[in-house]
């Protein structure tokens, strides 16, 4: 039996998803959490065999909790689930440890080969998601591109302002503002804000 942690902000995805595992007799859903605090707690507390995981949750990128549970149930295979397949996103994910990563538009059909795959010690990448890091692959040195955006939010962290401030200056939610800034650091292949300043400056991209 396949050990299922169900990780979403949203309870209707959750119960939509479980709906869907329940038909399969392989696949038992042990848990599901709302926010990366509550899937690393219940990753340690319940030890699943696989995580699906959103990336947009409300306390933490899903890319920052994919070691964090890792740390927690070393033994879990993380399989992100989620509507964005921007390069830094997919890259980012894959990077941290994530063995599958599939679109919110994926079948029941296509998680559930998903799930069978990363638990058998495969990965599983939606096709686009495939390109993506293909792409990556085939071109490793190409220069990395800053959405117009994303430059404006890079500059006013380089003056000094909070996630808080720059919201207001942009007049957008904070939680835009924190995805944009995590987009900067996988784009950048910083940690921090101070070193993705000072490696966009090496770049020349201020």
């Amino acid at each position: 039996m396949i050990r299922v942690l169900l990780v979403d902000d949203h309870p209707v995805v959750r119960e939509g998803i479980e709906a869907i595992l329940e038909d399969d007799p392989d696949i038992e859903v042990a848990g599901d959490a709302g926010s990366a605090a509550d899937a690393i707690a219940a990753a340690g507390r319940i030890h699943p065999d696989v995580v699906l995981l959103d990336l947009e949750l409300p306390d933490m990128n899903g890319v920052d909790a994919i070691p964090r549970i890792a740390a927690e149930a070393p033994d879990a295979r993380v399989i992100v689930l989620t509507a964005y397949d921007t390069e830094e996103r997919v890259l980012g994910a894959v990077r941290a440890g994530a063995r599958g990563y599939l679109l919110k538009g994926a079948t029941g059909r296509e998680i559930t080969a998903a799930i069978r795959a990363v638990a058998a010690g495969g990965s599983h990448l939606a096709p686009r998601v495939a390109e993506q890091v293909l792409g990556q692959v085939r071109a490793p040195g190409r220069r990395t591109s800053l959405t117009p955006r994303e430059r404006t939010v890079l500059r006013l962290v380089a003056d000094g302002l909070s996630s808080k401030q720059i919201a207001r200056r942009l007049t957008i939610t904070e939680r835009t503002v924190k995805f944009h800034v995590g987009s900067i650091l996988n784009k950048l292949g910083a940690e921090t804000r101070a070193q993705a300043v000072a490696e966009a400056a090496r770049r020349g991209l201020l």
